[in-house]
Parts: structure tokens; sequence; C-alpha cells
């Protein structure tokens, strides 16, 4: 798939167990953006201690030819990664990431990242919108996302694209690495789902 912006092509596509090595740059520049706190599950410092071992099978798991995740890239013109989305496939039956039952396949849509000079163009609708289609491909149901409730770019652009509440909230605990003690707080996550149409 290509979307056009101004002049640049973006090329929106899954990507390749072998390319483990750009998966895990642009995930660590994501952790590094302003919001990372309030976005993803991870610090940069868990990431970049992470051996490559890990992002080889975290990246092979999640392309092309697997069933059970697919992630999918935008590469800018100059071929540079420039935003990346993962689609998991949840069977229900299952105990989801937080421990709550999974009572139907659903889909669960994570790490939406898209550089901030390449924001504002429609690129993460364009993401979003792949990762719903393959979704939709292998038969989910539904689809689902976590989102921080004081992230509130990323709620409006959830609603905008037809997310709605459902009313579950996965409480979380963050610990802030400013203090020498460790103070722990506890925060929420909202869940989001998508119906298939």
């Amino acid at each position: 798939m290509s979307s056009t912006s101004s002049t640049e092509q973006y090329v929106v596509r899954a990507v390749r167990a072998e390319e483990w090595p750009a998966v895990k740059a642009l995930r660590l520049v994501a952790l590094q953006d302003p919001v990372a706190h309030l976005a993803f599950l991870e610090t940069y410092d868990e990431a970049v201690a992470r051996p490559d071992s890990y992002w080889q099978g975290r990246t092979g798991g999640a392309s092309v030819g697997s069933g059970g995740a697919r992630q999918f890239i935008v590469e800018g013109p100059d071929g540079a990664w420039v935003g990346s989305v993962t689609m998991l496939v949840e069977e229900a039956g299952t105990t989801d990431w937080a421990g709550f039952p999974v009572e139907r396949r659903q889909g669960h849509l994570v790490g939406v990242y898209v550089r901030p000079e390449h924001r504002g163009c429609g690129l993460t609708e364009v993401l979003v919108d792949e990762a719903l289609e393959w979704a939709w491909g292998v038969g989910v149901e539904r689809v689902r996302l976590i989102v921080h409730e004081d992230n509130g770019r990323a709620l409006r652009f959830y609603r905008r694209i037809g997310f709605q509440p459902s009313g579950v909230s996965v409480p979380l605990t963050a610990g802030s690495a400013e203090s020498e003690v460790e103070e722990m707080e506890e925060v929420e996550e909202v869940e989001y789902v998508l119906e298939r149409p």
C-alpha cells in the first residue's frame, strides 16, 4: 500500500524476519518520544538491554508469514522507517497480557508510533488501516487497544477512526526513575474497541 502526502511517497508493508535490526532501532527511537511513558509498557533502558535474540524472535513472530501477529512499517521516500504498528491476535479461551480472559478471537493493536517530523499527514491512519485490514483478513471479531487515560493525542485519534471505550480499565503500576527510592503509583489504561465491520 502507498500513500502520497505532499510530494513524498510512503510505503506501508509488513516487516520481514531479517529486518530485526531496523525493528529494534525504530523501537528505541519510539521509546525516547516525550510521551513514551504514556504510550508504551517498556522503557528505553529495558529495551536497549535486550539481547539480539529477543529482537530476532520478536520480529520473526510478527513478520510476513506469521499467523499470530503482524508488524507493519512505513518507509519514507528515502527508504527510512518512519512509523510502525503491530497487530497481535488473541485467541478466545486464553488469557491476555494483563491476566484478563479473552472471550472471543480479537486483534490487539500495540506499538503505534510515527516519527514526529512525519506526523499530521495521515500516516498513522494509513498504518492502522493496514493493520486492521490484516486483522479482519485473519478472522478476528474485533480489535482492541489499551491507551493511557492521560494520552490525549492518542485518545482523540482512536476515537476519530472509530474506536470506542469498552468500559474496561487496566490498572498498571508505574515507577518513577527520578528518585533514589523508586516510587510506585497506579495508573489507568483504558480499553478501546472497534467491532468487525
